[in-house]
């Protein structure tokens, strides 16, 4: 696998996990060398890169709305400078928003592939991260993601555990859409019925996903980052700590 970041964190984790400061700090020390901004963290660019730099660490890619993206986007394109980003994601759809049919899905991806020519005009790569949404089938039998991805040239952040979490084999996704992704998200699905306090997510490597399969099919594709993320953790630096050691192996292997 020929990744850029090997350990990396999208920081949507640790959002209530106190100072920022504090946080890049204690993730450079487990090894994670790159992290995934997001909304918030954007409103003073410049201190933000001052405190990445004061860390020793990267921001390859980041997070952005839609919203952002489509009404603002000289700020995203300026934030993303100044953070030395190469990379922009557009992560989430609130549930109001989200197409019910294959033509609102058509016409969503048309929508994404103007912002990827804005974007790709500034020199920034673009991409969607998906949710377990756009991997449940429409009355048609098709899926969104599909419609998305057809729609344009932009790329993908696969988030392998949402996809598990829709009920769909990652490794036939990650097949379908290797010339297309970014980066990768790396989180696991718990065991139904269990860690119903931290939202049904686990410690990589303890959960359902086939991580040692789907990182070697991974390997196979054009992804430059493997980021670490939970979306709900009782303890996010337990949660980081775990689960980059679970990262270390399955790299090694």
């Amino acid at each position: 696998m020929s990744l850029d970041h090997v350990l990396s964190f999208q920081l949507y984790t640790s959002r209530d996990g106190g100072p920022l400061e504090a946080q890049l700090a204690a993730l450079a020390a487990l090894g994670v060398t790159n992290v995934e901004p997001y909304g918030d963290l954007y409103a003073d660019p410049a201190a933000l890169r001052a405190q990445l730099d004061a860390a020793g660490l990267t921001a390859l890619s980041g997070h952005f709305d839609l919203e952002m993206l489509e009404a603002e986007p000289d700020r995203a394109i300026a934030a993303a400078r100044v953070l030395g980003m190469e990379i922009v994601i557009a992560p989430w759809l609130e549930p109001e928003d989200r197409p019910a049919d294959a033509a609102g899905w058509q016409a969503l991806g048309a929508r994404l592939a103007a912002v990827h020519a804005r974007l790709a005009a500034a020199g920034l790569a673009f991409g969607w991260h998906n949710h377990d949404f756009e991997f449940t089938a429409l009355p048609d039998g098709s899926f969104p993601i599909e419609h998305l991805m057809a729609a344009g040239d932009f790329g993908l952040e696969l988030d392998v555990a949402w996809v598990r979490r829709a009920g769909q084999d990652p490794l036939e996704w990650i097949g379908r859409y290797a010339d297309r992704l970014l980066a990768f998200h790396v989180k696991d699905v718990a065991p139904e019925g269990e860690n119903l306090d931290e939202d049904g997510w686990a410690v990589v490597g303890q959960g359902i996903v086939d991580w040692p399969a789907a990182w070697a099919r991974l390997g196979a594709t054009g992804a430059r980052v493997a980021m670490l993320e939970h979306d709900e953790p009782k303890d996010w630096l337990d949660f980081a700590a775990k689960s980059s050691a679970a990262v270390r192996q399955l790299a090694a292997a």
